[in-house]
């Protein structure tokens, strides 16, 4: 019943899949591009029109028996004896599992916790873990999606350029189709209960796959060995980028061109990461990498003994100088290998002899690393043992690219990336990495608790240290106060705008308190503070202004206008002058509301209650306390009013505003994410730099980037959107320390395997 109704889901919702396609190849015509280009975009829209019938036809039929499972397209033996039959693999084939495993893994990302959860209730009624090609698993339906196209005769780089909104599409329609199955189900009685994840117990004849089984019939570190050998050999991919490493990750194409390198750098470090699981998944044999097993006695014996030794050179340090040289970290590298080989003596099972000498491996790549300085990579390497230790203590370090340890290590290293060792020895940043390898070496306990910790300390030293330069400080100053003054601006609009909804004002007087008088506003509450006595006469003055502009019918309000006039003329001339309008600009808005007055006076404009003019005097006394969020628009900046503003030479300052340049909301999206410390490559007006990216806005609507020359760069979060877009931006490290270190690793044991458990 369950299977029954999760197809019928599934072919509903086809229609959706065959949207995403025709949205997909609809935009893509409206994009610019040269005539070839635009040739090749026509050429796809019309030859997936031609076969787009075709396709939905193929696609149902393929999706219509989830309980079958496709029949391997070659069969590959799991052992050569002298008469082994071998057979090819064809390219195609490999190459529609590869953009198949693409989708979903991708997709997988979005529906884990319904297909997880539908996953353990069949394995309740079906006494057995789901096939690794049952038809209900992502990956077996995105291998069905792919053929179909194919088949069909549509081109498979057609199919690469929309491979994005079919993936997003597909994640919706299975995300339906699992909570629709799961319902049945549940309405049965069948629960999804945890302890169905515990491994069924092995027979010494061979295993019953569990969740995150392998399926490999554990004992022998040779049969380990061999299937972690196979694990490595079938990650190869026709995609890695000309010269890069075979363990690129995610496999990637021409397909991903509008995706931000960010995006990509997550899909690649996705890719490596289940590599390196597939790799140790034999060694663990049977262990889910979410489980902790504990370190056996001996190995447990050598790391504490570490850590002691880690108290005594911390405390004998004020008699030791370090040594920064490259000689030293040549000497770290061998010490990193001999550590590991010493560790591997004392370990007793597979599991723990792969993951010291994958941390082995990690480090001596890390310590290979020559864009970082030598200064950082000699504490580098003595977090090698403390990052063994969580390793062991939690696989999950192998398998999350956002464990704590993981981000740490790829936090300091970026930042560290834009210096040389002599101008980051004896510096602030230093110091702090000094200081935080030293917290982890001698922390009482293992786990993540301690790099979240230190990260978290280190993001808040970041913040910061790259503002504390003073010409940064001054500027970083003024810029908030732009930031809070437009986004004041307009939230007093907003809120003017309500208030005035239902109240007869003159147009004249409207729009005064809502272009100009909003400014006024909110650069007094900048300035001075929103409950300053400046600011509230100027709130008082807002009222007043609207009541002397109702109409005046006796002679007692008359006399209370005369009387009052003065005081107001006097406060909208200080507001005025105080936002910077002042001579003939200043006298033509006086007398255009004087005009409106005049007129109220002689009762020709409409009348106003006194209490709903009370009220809003009341309101705006505390509009803050009513504001909501606000988007911003443009912020009006200029180098010559900041240059005035903080005394700082204008020539040591670009501001780079917004120019209305069209720009994809993914790299506006991508510009808010940036991290604070990381370094870039800009290209300003035909000068290239090295710039370090050091403070955000509160809203991120302004971005600074200073260059190790001392130049800042200010820059609007449209623009910078638009830089990121045309590559005028460009990270020095768009990947990670860690997932360098990992593809390295992997690579290594590619060329020897045989390394990994001896």
């Amino acid at each position: 019943m369950a299977r029954e109704r999760w197809t019928d889901v599934l072919l509903g919702s086809t229609s959706d899949l065959d949207r995403a396609v025709v949205d997909f190849f609809a935009a893509l015509m409206e994009q610019v591009g040269t005539q070839r280009e635009r040739q090749a975009r026509r050429d796809s829209w019309q030859g997936f029109q031609d076969k787009r019938k075709d396709w939905l036809q193929e696609l149902t039929t393929a999706m219509r028996a989830p309980q079958e499972t496709p029949a391997p397209a070659a069969p590959t033996p799991a052992a050569f004896s002298a008469d082994s039959k071998l057979e090819l693999v064809g390219d195609d084939v490999v190459e529609n599992k590869i953009i198949a495993s693409r989708i979903a893994l991708t997709v997988l990302e979005d529906v884990a916790a319904e297909f997880d959860a539908l996953r353990l209730r069949l394995r309740t009624l079906e006494t057995a873990d789901m096939a690794p090609t049952d038809g209900l698993r992502p990956e077996t339906v995105s291998l069905r999606l792919v053929e179909s196209w194919l088949k069909v005769g549509l081109s498979r780089d057609d199919l690469q350029m929309a491979v994005e909104p079919l993936q997003r599409a597909l994640a919706s329609v299975l995300q339906s189709a699992y909570q629709a199955a799961n319902k049945v189900l549940a309405d049965e009685g069948v629960q999804a209960q945890q302890e169905m994840r515990v491994r069924v117990a092995r027979t010494g004849g061979g295993t019953t796959g569990g969740y995150g089984d392998s399926g490999q019939s554990g004992g022998l570190a040779s049969h380990a060995l061999e299937q972690s050998r196979q694990a490595v050999h079938s990650g190869r991919s026709g995609f890695v980028p000309s010269g890069a490493p075979a363990y690129a990750g995610t496999p990637m194409g021409p397909f991903d061109a509008a995706a931000t390198p960010l995006l990509r750098a997550r899909q690649r470090a996705q890719g490596v990461m289940v590599q390196l699981r597939r790799l140790l998944a034999p060694a663990m044999r049977g262990l889910d990498f979410a489980q902790a097993p504990p370190a056996s006695a001996a190995l447990a014996h050598a790391l504490a003994a570490h850590r002691v030794q880690a108290d005594v050179y911390y405390s004998t340090m004020g008699a030791i100088v370090e040594d920064y040289s490259p000689a030293a970290v040549v000497q770290l590298a061998g010490a990193v290998r001999e550590r590991s080989a010493e560790f591997k003596k004392k370990a007793e099972t597979d599991s723990e002899k792969a993951i010291i000498e994958v941390v082995a491996l990690m480090f001596q790549s890390i310590l290979s690393e020559d864009r970082i300085p030598s200064a950082v990579r000699v504490w580098f390497a003595r977090l090698q043992v403390p990052v063994l230790r969580v390793a062991l203590a939690e696989p999950e370090f192998f398998s999350n690219i956002n464990h704590p340890a993981r981000k740490l290590i790829d936090r300091m290293g970026a930042v560290a990336l834009g210096f040389d060792s002599a101008s980051i020895t004896g510096s602030a940043l230093e110091t702090e990495v000094r200081r935080i390898v030293q917290v982890i070496e001698q922390y009482p306990e293992t786990g993540r608790r301690v790099f979240q910790l230190v990260h978290d300390e280190f993001e808040k030293f970041l913040a910061k240290h790259l503002t504390e330069k003073q010409s940064t400080s001054q500027l970083v100053s003024v810029a908030q106060q732009v930031e809070q003054r437009e986004t004041l601006a307009i939230k007093y609009t907003i809120e003017l705008r309500t208030m005035l909804n239902d109240m007869p004002v003159r147009d004249e007087v409207r729009e005064f308190l809502f272009k100009t008088w909003a400014e006024v506003l909110a650069l007094s509450a900048v300035r001075h503070g929103a409950q300053h006595a400046e600011t509230v006469s100027f709130k008082r003055t807002a009222a007043d202004l609207v009541w002397a502009s109702s109409a005046k019918p006796n002679r007692t309000e008359r006399a209370q206008v005369i009387q009052a006039l003065p005081d107001i003329l006097h406060r909208l001339r200080e507001g005025l002058a105080m936002v910077g309008v002042e001579g003939e600009a200043q006298d033509a808005q006086i007398k255009a509301l004087t005009d409106t007055l005049a007129e109220a006076f002689l009762s020709k404009t409409a009348n106003i209650p006194l209490e709903h003019i009370e009220a809003m005097a009341r309101r705006l006394a505390n509009v803050e306390e009513f504001l909501g969020d606000a988007v911003l628009g443009e912020l009006p900046l200029d180098a010559e009013h900041i240059e005035m503003m903080t005394g700082i030479d204008a020539s040591a300052i670009h501001v780079i505003a917004d120019n209305g340049a069209p720009v994809d909301e993914a790299m506006v999206a991508w510009a808010q994410e940036l991290a604070l410390g990381n370094w870039f490559t800009l290209d300003h007006s035909g000068a290239s730099c090295q710039v370090q990216y050091a403070w955000h806005s509160q809203h991120k609507q302004l971005h600074l980037f200073v260059s190790t020359d001392g130049i800042s760069y200010l820059i609007q979060l449209r623009r910078l959107g638009a830089y990121l877009q045309s590559g005028l931006l460009v990270a020095r490290d768009d990947e990670g320390l860690t997932t360098r270190a990992t593809r390295d690793a992997l690579a290594k044991l590619d060329a020897n395997p045989e390394r990994l458990l001896g």
